[in-house]
């Protein structure tokens, strides 16, 4: 059962751990500590969702997914270009746009409705948590729900720490340029997700 644990929750790390749409925006959001366990919570609470419908249910998934991924392709490829563009024109709008203390900010309602796009929307997502994690899960018999857990487990270990320890960032972000660097940065991760998920649909 141990076993079954540490392997879903390694198996869950790594898969989070490679920086995406999700990560970029969390961190960004940690950084301005704005909204941060709202969106700490929907990232992990998403995962925990489709990982409970990989672990219990993977089988019967794998028929439907086919279907939907083109559909789902072409809306996170579209909605990732656009906000990879808005990056992109606050890196060159430069200023207090980019400074946490004077910047605008984004409403709590903005914030959590862009979160469950990037998340929703991305096929990547459903690949990672509903048929790599499923899959896995099918190797420990009997032992599901230690798989899954781990797995869970992982997913809220992780965004926390991403979510709350961007703070510790703060003094090599107060200066505008370097704002203006992340922008670019969040653009340019946006940008390749998309042209990803074009190019190798």
């Amino acid at each position: 059962m141990l076993t079954a644990y540490l392997n879903g929750f390694g198996v869950s790390f790594s898969l989070i751990l490679a920086i995406g749409a999700q990560n970029a925006f969390l961190l960004k959001q940690g950084l301005r500590r704005e909204h941060v366990l709202p969106i700490v919570l929907v990232c992990a609470g998403s995962d925990a969702i489709l990982m409970t419908v990989g672990v219990f249910g993977f089988a019967a998934l794998t028929e439907v997914l086919p279907s939907m991924a083109p559909v789902m392709l072409w809306l996170g490829a579209g909605f990732l270009l656009a906000y990879g563009a808005i990056s992109f024109w606050r890196a060159w709008q430069g200023g207090a746009a980019l400074d946490p203390a004077t910047g605008g900010g984004t409403t709590l309602r903005a914030s959590l409705v862009f979160v469950m796009a990037i998340t929703w929307l991305n096929p990547h997502v459903y690949l990672d948590t509903v048929v790599l994690v499923g899959s896995i899960a099918t190797k420990f018999v009997g032992h599901e729900v230690a798989f899954w857990a781990g797995a869970v487990s992982s997913s809220f270990t992780f965004f926390f720490m991403l979510g709350y320890g961007a703070r510790l960032l703060a003094p090599l972000m107060a200066r505008p340029s370097s704002w203006r660097l992340l922008e670019v940065l969040i653009g340019c991760v946006m940008w390749s997700i998309a042209l990803g998920l074009i190019f190798k649909g």
